[in-house]
């Protein structure tokens, strides 16, 4: 098995240092939430995020078929990822009241489904942008959170 790993939310200038890419993503995320506000569906934030990706020079495949497999044997049914950025962080977009561990499990399965080792959650309902940075480790023998006390 895998570790799950929920990462701080980054809301200073070191974690910009730490890992640019998501800090960038974030970044883009936050000013669709700006320039739309909340109370669109999330295929009006993912249209916006693409564009504002775009502007801001962040390599994506939008809509990505991530494939799935069962001892050994590739299904036929996937997970289609909303964005994969820089070819290695998953990117998943939510327009709900509020993110939940079922959200969180999304993404999960997602980085399992593709081998990458970040997601990010990204919620455009709330007054505020809500994100959850999440990271799966290889090394360890079961799937644990890592946020605050948790």
């Amino acid at each position: 098995m895998t570790q799950i790993k929920k990462m701080k939310k980054m809301k200073r200038l070191p974690d910009q240092e730490k890992d640019p890419q998501t800090y960038a993503i974030i970044g883009a995320a936050m000013a669709v939430h700006g320039g739309l506000g909340s109370g669109f569906l999330e295929a009006v934030y993912q249209e916006a995020m693409a564009i504002e990706l775009e502007e801001c020079g962040v390599p994506f495949r939008r809509e990505v078929s991530l494939p799935l497999k069962y001892r050994g044997q590739t299904l036929s049914t996937s997970y289609r990822a909303d964005f994969i950025c820089y070819d290695s962080v998953v990117v998943e977009m939510k327009a709900l009241g509020g993110l939940t561990r079922t959200e969180e499990a999304q993404v999960i399965n997602y980085l399992k489904a593709s081998g990458f080792q970040v997601g990010l959650l990204l919620n455009f309902r709330s007054g505020s942008m809500e994100y959850r940075r999440l990271a799966l480790s290889q090394s360890a023998s079961s799937a644990q959170s890592a946020d605050n006390s948790e």
